[in-house]
């Protein structure tokens, strides 16, 4: 694994704009950044791969355990959602998609840092942007990276199963752009897979009293909606009572509300301690040592207090502080370049299939740090 410095392509940002990639500039800094690349050998995304795999089939696992023992208040699920979590998973209801953020230097093991398994962004990036940046870089070139194809093939096993249309809501303020490109880029790749769509802000979802059915700004009922926008905000929105007796289906579903919970971190290390993949992590602050704070709910590296021999050098805002936190082992990773990158490893169908890597100059990766393509070396 190795950070290369290249040459950005002339005119690169009229580039990724011919695909809706309308966020590559942020705050007059680059976003999308190709003045660099990451490289990485057939055996460093085998093991990627090979991590990615193993960690979604401990999450599955750890789904059935939690659903089995009834434990969903350790994942702040309020009670009146809980029979409702426990039915999605019962009907095996479909999930599309998830990126498990990896710890990686091409050197160790790759090691969770967390799961976005509700609501993971960077997908128009990792899908296309980079895979369209390395074509013209290199036509011959390799990347790891069926991201695109494995969407179109998921949106078409979920259509098998129901082809009943499908609804695509998110949040579209203007100062907000990413989670708007993201749905509509979603919505393509059903549309593509066959199912008929339509858009809407999840602002614009409403309740039928008569017909108990949610419904869109024209009135027609939402048969299937695919939510960017996190389960633990839907639940308390004024109309989440009504989720739990109304007949849409999700997605993603709802017994990902166990996996979109920073829980999950220190129930896996209980489960597997020997696992080269883990990285330790508790409920309870450690008495010593180096280890990160994260708020069991929190987004975009918001609220991380970072502790390195006790003493904390590192911590972040946000308007997660108040909630329940867990606390999990600093992660060994080196910096290249002076940057530090997370690796976003894609689980599209259940199948590991992809890669985006976000750096950043300090350790904690924001909603400001740069995506910056890949490619595999010869």
């Amino acid at each position: 694994m190795r950070r290369l410095t290249i040459d950005p392509r002339p005119g690169w940002r009229q580039k990724v704009e011919r695909y809706g990639f309308l966020f590559h500039t942020l705050r007059g800094e680059p976003y999308w950044d190709e003045s660099a690349c990451y490289q990485f050998s057939a055996f460093e995304v085998d093991t990627l791969e090979l991590a990615t795999q193993t960690l979604h089939g401990m999450c599955l696992d750890l789904v059935r355990e939690v659903i089995a023992e009834r434990r969903l208040g350790l994942f702040m699920i309020p009670d009146e959602y809980e029979e409702m979590v426990i039915r999605s998973w019962e009907a095996d209801e479909p999930s599309v998609y998830g990126r498990f953020d990896l710890a990686y230097d091409g050197v160790g093991p790759p090691k969770l840092l967390e799961y976005n398994a509700d609501t993971p962004t960077a997908l128009l990036e990792a899908a296309v942007a980079q895979w369209d940046w390395l074509k013209e870089v290199d036509e011959r070139g390799d990347q790891f990276n069926s991201i695109h194809e494995k969407l179109i093939d998921a949106w078409r096993a979920v259509h098998d199963r129901d082809p009943g249309p499908v609804h695509f809501a998110a949040i579209t303020d203007a100062d907000n752009p990413e989670d708007l490109v993201t749905a509509e880029y979603m919505r393509d790749v059903a549309t593509q897979a066959g199912f008929r769509t339509a858009f809407l802000d999840i602002r614009e979802v409403g309740w039928d009293r008569n017909r108990r059915v949610f419904v869109d700004p024209a009135g027609v009922p939402i048969h299937r909606l695919f939510k960017l926008y996190p389960w633990e905000w839907l639940v308390r929105e004024d109309f989440g009572p009504h989720v739990p007796r109304s007949a849409t289906r999700w997605v993603e579903p709802a017994w990902k509300m166990i996996l979109s919970s920073k829980s999950i971190l220190p129930l896996l290390y209980e489960r597997h301690p020997d696992s080269p993949f883990l990285l330790p992590a508790w409920f309870d602050r450690p008495a010593s040592g180096s280890y990160v704070k994260k708020p069991v709910h929190a987004r975009e590296g918001a609220n991380i207090q970072v502790v390195i021999d006790g003493r904390t050098v590192t911590e972040t805002d946000g308007p997660y502080g108040d909630g329940p936190a867990v606390y999990q082992a600093l992660a060994p990773v080196r910096p290249h370049d002076g940057r530090y990158p997370v690796i976003g490893s894609w689980v599209v169908n259940g199948l590991s299939c992809g890669i985006g890597i976000r750096e950043d100059d300090g350790i904690v990766t924001r909603n400001t740090s740069r995506f910056v393509p890949h490619q595999m070396s010869d």
